[in-house]
């Protein structure tokens, strides 16, 4: 008879978490293993993903020239991706729904470059001619004896409140146009507007053709390993980036759409304009809707003085328009679970522009939600584990392969 050797302590700790279960019933046995991540392992797995982080940020500074046309076909197939989903199940082939879609789409575009480009063009070449005219008017304005109310309700002295707004308006404008004037050289640098307009729509056909493909195909490279735990963290992400470029950027659409005929039909000059400037940046919480309402009562405080009734008629669009926004759009278009705080997306934004330019920003918002999925992520698995709570010793069942008995095996004895 040979004895078995008594295990050591020291081979009892090779392994983080390693449990085995074996069950005799009959000729049944079953041997579970949970969970068989060494330290070597989570260390390679970690710098697995730093260099991917790395090399896609290396990517993005070497080819940033020349992929704006690319991430916007991308872009453009990943928002169209549900539509093209649901013309199949009405009986379309995929090809055929892809035409279809495309088609329609690229002659929205085109009536709208056709049409409405023109329009926002010329109010915008207008209106930054007019922004120095407009600054001394309102400085005119709060120096007038009508003024002096200020001082006399609310004890501030105009003079200070025209010489703040003075600064505030020169470096505001000064800003506005270095942005713009930045954007438009980036995209200059960036590749042409014929090349833009020719290789995107080459690049949504082909995407949004094979879009259900290639996710098959990345879904097969998973580890099987860690399958369940990547395929959960993938959903939480195409939930959040897709409540914010499909949901908000229909939000976006609305919102430009009614404040332009809105402001519009107050007569306010360049009212198009700033209604699209507004409902552009508005998926910026709060700054968005600010900036808006705060150029149009100023243009309307130039135009319509002393004429309250039209200047609150401006500012009881936007109100509206918040008030639309806040109870009905919000709700039904993005919903609660994009989770993307306000200060993280400008920082995503301003971080990624000043990186990679133009594409940093149309990168910037996706980046961010992925980021913010994956740090959830890391906080929810760090508060269960031992490191959080030596008292903890659940396993984590996405840490090792699960393993299930038949469910009739307690039966046959």
């Amino acid at each position: 008879m040979v004895k078995k050797p008594t295990p050591t302590r020291s081979s009892a700790s090779r392994t983080i978490r390693q449990s085995e279960a074996t069950v005799r019933d009959g000729d049944i046995h079953v041997n579970v293993e949970v969970g068989a991540l060494t330290g070597s392992s989570v260390r390679r797995q970690a710098i697995f993903w730093v260099g991917a982080v790395a090399v896609f940020v290396l990517f993005l500074v070497v080819f940033s020239s020349v992929l704006l046309p690319f991430v916007a076909g991308m872009a453009l197939a990943y928002f169209l991706d549900p539509v093209a989903d649901r013309l199949e199940r009405f009986g379309l082939s995929r090809l055929a729904a892809t035409i279809v879609i495309l088609l329609i789409f690229l002659m929205a575009l085109v009536l709208g470059l056709m049409i409405v480009v023109p329009i926002l063009a010329t109010q915008l070449a207008d209106f930054i001619s007019k922004i120095p005219e407009y600054i001394s008017q309102l400085q005119s304005l709060l120096a007038n004896e009508d003024s002096q109310w200020l001082k006399k309700y609310i004890g501030i002295d105009s003079s200070v409140i025209q010489q703040n707004l003075s600064s505030l308006l020169q470096q505001g404008a000064s800003f506005m146009s270095t942005l713009l004037q930045s954007l438009w050289n980036s995209g200059k640098s960036l590749i042409d507007i014929a090349g833009l307009f020719v290789v995107t729509p080459v690049v949504a056909f082909y995407m949004l053709l094979d879009w259900d493909r290639m996710v098959s195909r990345i879904d097969s490279w998973v580890p099987r390993r860690q399958l369940h735990t990547v395929r959960r963290i993938a959903r939480e992400m195409n939930a959040a980036v897709a409540g914010f470029i499909r949901g908000q950027g229909t939000l976006c659409l609305i919102l430009g759409t009614y404040y332009a005929i809105g402001l519009t039909l107050t007569g306010l000059n360049f009212g198009l304009l700033i209604g699209f400037f507004a409902g552009l940046i508005s998926f910026i919480p709060y700054i968005g809707s600010f900036v808006g309402l705060a150029l149009a009562i100023g243009v309307a405080l130039v135009q319509f003085w002393p004429d309250w009734i039209m200047i609150c008629a401006v500012a009881g669009v936007f109100f509206l328009g918040q008030f639309v926004e806040g109870n009905i759009l919000q709700p039904k278009l993005v919903g609660s679970s994009v989770g993307l705080h306000p200060v993280w997306l400008m920082f995503a934004l301003f971080a990624f522009g000043s990186l990679f330019g133009f594409t940093g920003m149309l990168v910037a918002v996706p980046a961010a939600a992925a980021v913010g999925v994956l740090v959830r992520f890391a906080l929810n698995s760090y508060l269960h584990s031992p490191m959080y709570d030596p008292a903890y010793h659940q396993p984590n069942p996405d840490a090792g392969p699960l393993i299930e008995a038949g469910e009739n095996a307690g039966k046959e004895k």
